[in-house]
């Protein structure tokens, strides 16, 4: 059984950061893709960044390139999403998600298991 659990969000100022990590278990992910979507009220999911398991290869959308890194740490089986100059279109549910046969990583239906999401809020 996959289990992505996500953590790290909250209330932040514009301005400030965050990390959100996803621990993953229950399988081995060297073959997988990790991706954090977001989801506002009364938006679509949409796609925020990606990286491989294996190499390493990261994929960011132009929303917050610059501003989001995301990356791995082998050892934890955990994904981070470090967000800097966050603002208040940011807020958003951010969900975990991953995928071991992707070729488009920006799309959600390509994933096969989700978290269950952190809300990140951003005050003005």
């Amino acid at each position: 059984q996959v289990q992505l659990v996500e953590s790290g969000g909250g209330l932040v100022q514009a301005g400030g950061s965050l990390r959100l990590s996803c621990a993953a278990s229950g399988r081995t992910f060297s073959r997988y893709v990790m991706g954090w979507f977001r989801q506002a009220p009364g938006k679509e999911r949409e796609f925020v960044a990606a990286i491989r398991w294996s190499g390493g290869s990261t994929y960011t959308a132009d929303s917050v390139k610059g501003r989001f890194t995301i990356s791995r740490d082998n050892a934890k089986n955990t994904v981070y999403m470090q967000m800097s100059s966050l603002k208040p279109e940011d807020t958003a549910v951010y969900y975990c998600a991953a995928g071991e046969t992707i070729v488009v990583v920006s799309l959600p239906a390509e994933y096969d298991y989700w978290g269950q999401g952190t809300q990140v809020t951003v005050s003005s």
